[in-house]
């Protein structure tokens, strides 16, 4: 089984995860996207959001095929998790390239681009579950902001210092699991909700 939580920089999406684990009595793995340390895609497209990469960020088309090729580097991994009774906890997976896309480009079109890039050509497992963690914008922006003073290694990279893309994206978020693109959704602020939404999925 595959869950993946999503959501702006600073919702707390890696508190939850942790929550999560401590909460199931289950084998569970953590994987988060994107993997940095081992993907050259993933690789690629940080130092393009540091500026280091020339105009590369100019084109939300290529920033998502980049991302999207980084998650296809773990397909193997992610589709022994979907055939087998553990439970795989993404930090981030296909929706992410859908609300960032969508919000850079004010075009929902693009989720469905997003959609038939993932999960039809690279032919990427869908999730069971989607877990929007739904953090007031300004509350997520704060806890980015204060990451950042007390962690010199976690410098904000351009689509964390953008505000209005930040907020845009939430939104876009929102709308993606109001239509239960790619599966199953749950949005909200409440850790103890989603906890129980997964508890209740992983019990069935």
């Amino acid at each position: 089984m595959i869950i993946a939580i999503e959501g702006i920089d600073g919702a707390g999406k890696n508190t939850l995860v942790h929550k999560l684990r401590d909460a199931l009595d289950i084998p569970v793995e953590v994987l988060s996207f994107p993997r940095y340390a081992d993907s050259i895609h993933a690789q690629l497209a940080q130092e393009a959001l540091y500026g280091r990469m020339g105009d590369l960020t100019s084109s939300a088309y290529a920033m998502a095929t980049l991302f999207a090729l980084d998650r296809h580097g773990a397909k193997s991994q992610l589709e022994a998790a979907a055939e087998s009774s553990s439970l795989l906890i993404l930090d981030r997976y296909a929706a992410s390239n859908a609300a960032y896309s969508a919000a850079r480009l004010g075009d929902d079109a693009v989720m469905d681009w997003v959609y038939e890039l993932e999960f039809d050509r690279l032919g990427l497992p869908k999730p069971s579950l989607q877990v929007f963690l739904s953090t007031p914008v300004e509350v997520a922006a704060q806890r980015a902001s204060s990451r950042e003073a007390e962690d010199a290694t976690r410098e904000k990279d351009q689509y964390e210092k953008d505000s209005d893309l930040q907020a845009a994206t939430a939104a876009a978020y929102e709308r993606l699991a109001a239509c239960n693109w790619a599966g199953q959704w749950i949005a909200t602020a409440d850790q103890g909700s989603i906890i129980g939404k997964v508890l209740d999925l992983v019990g069935e």
